[in-house]
């Protein structure tokens, strides 16, 4: 016999005839099917009329999913896998598109390997998939870090080398690199981008980047809804996600105090896109599926494929798949790029720019 606690003369006294109670009962559960002729009905209840007691859940039928190819921060020490050289960003850009990529968002780099805002280079990389592509959306992160970068990012904008591109409302350590989008600089950039039809996405990395935009680019009314959200935690100097419990209360908080300022502004339209980043990677993205959001996946925002691995991303086009598979397991659509063009208010394929 075991040492625990359970009285067992009692339980045993009801194997007798006749047990404590006065009568024969078995050993057996109580079974009373009062909603006969069926057991258990999935939808419906006996004692009501027209009440639905598991309705369906309120998941977008429909994902959107971005695919980075290359960022800023990553080299080939931290991944050797990592392209970094213009053919080879183009090479893995045009092989996602090929199998389906509705978005692809690019990073370009120097012969140093640094991400540099370099005209040349953008077209480099985006003019052939505009060729071959010429339905899905580009994205480029125009983030000026070096002096005299500024008229580039305009010159790119110009050029309708891109569909959207972040406004990061950030001020943090990225690593050991202070990162710092000042007040100015924000305000400015998405007056830029609107003008020319670019949309912005407000790009944040803790719930701080988020009170930012809503102070600067949301309540003085300059940000055109809807509203498009990218959520970049994990990296080192964001919202720490050092396992699966802080990895979903740190995304639950970001997403509800978005939705307030939503719901405050009254943007019915707001999209948050989720992206695999950090340690998180693809349980992260895998969890903002569930939610109900849209995801980013590729190389630029982590270097491993999963949480609990050290292995690393081999090439963006496996992430790509990967993702692809995970959507249809979970019952999600992903969205064509006109679709969510149309959902954005954003200008059509070729489309001209409102200004120049």
């Amino acid at each position: 016999m075991s040492k625990d606690k359970v009285n067992w003369d009692y339980v045993n006294e009801w194997k007798k005839d006749p047990n404590p109670l006065g009568g024969h009962e078995e050993f057996q559960c109580i079974w009373i099917p009062y909603g006969l002729p069926e057991i258990v009905d999935p939808t419906n209840t006996k004692y009501a009329i027209g009440v639905d007691v598991q309705p369906q859940w309120k998941v977008p039928k429909k994902v959107f999913v971005s695919q980075t190819i290359v960022g800023a921060f990553y080299s080939k020490k931290g991944n050797p896998n990592h392209p970094i050289d213009p053919d080879e960003i183009r090479d893995q850009a045009l092989a996602c598109c090929e199998a389906g990529a509705p978005n692809v968002h690019i990073h370009v780099r120097d012969k140093d390997g640094y991400s540099v805002l370099d005209p040349e280079l953008f077209h480099h990389v985006i003019d052939p998939i505009r060729k071959q592509y010429p339905e899905r959306l580009v994205c480029g992160c125009m983030v000026p870090f070096q002096k005299g970068e500024w008229p580039k990012m305009i010159e790119c904008l110009q050029d309708g080398l891109f569909d959207q591109t972040p406004i990061n409302t950030v001020a943090a350590y990225c690593g050991d690199t202070l990162f710092v989008k000042p007040p100015h600089v924000m305000i400015e950039k998405t007056r830029i981008c609107q003008e020319l039809g670019v949309k912005p996405q407000i790009a944040v990395y803790s719930d701080g980047d988020i009170d930012n935009a809503d102070r600067y680019l949301i309540k003085t009314g300059l940000l055109e809804k809807p509203y498009y959200w990218i959520i970049l935690p994990t990296l080192p100097g964001g919202s720490p996600m050092q396992n699966p419990k802080a990895m979903v209360e740190v995304l639950m908080h970001y997403v509800n105090r978005i939705n307030e300022i939503s719901a405050e502004q009254g943007d019915d339209g707001t999209q948050i896109v989720v992206c695999a980043s950090g340690r998180a990677s693809t349980f992260l993205t895998t969890f903002a599926l569930l939610l109900g959001l849209n995801i980013r996946v590729g190389m630029e925002d982590s270097v491993w494929r999963w949480p609990h691995h050290d292995t690393k991303i081999k090439t963006n086009l496996d992430t790509w798949l990967a993702t692809k598979q995970i959507c249809e397991l979970l019952g999600r659509e992903i969205i064509d790029p006109n679709e969510f063009r149309k959902m954005m208010g954003m200008r059509k394929p070729g489309g001209k720019l409102k200004s120049k």
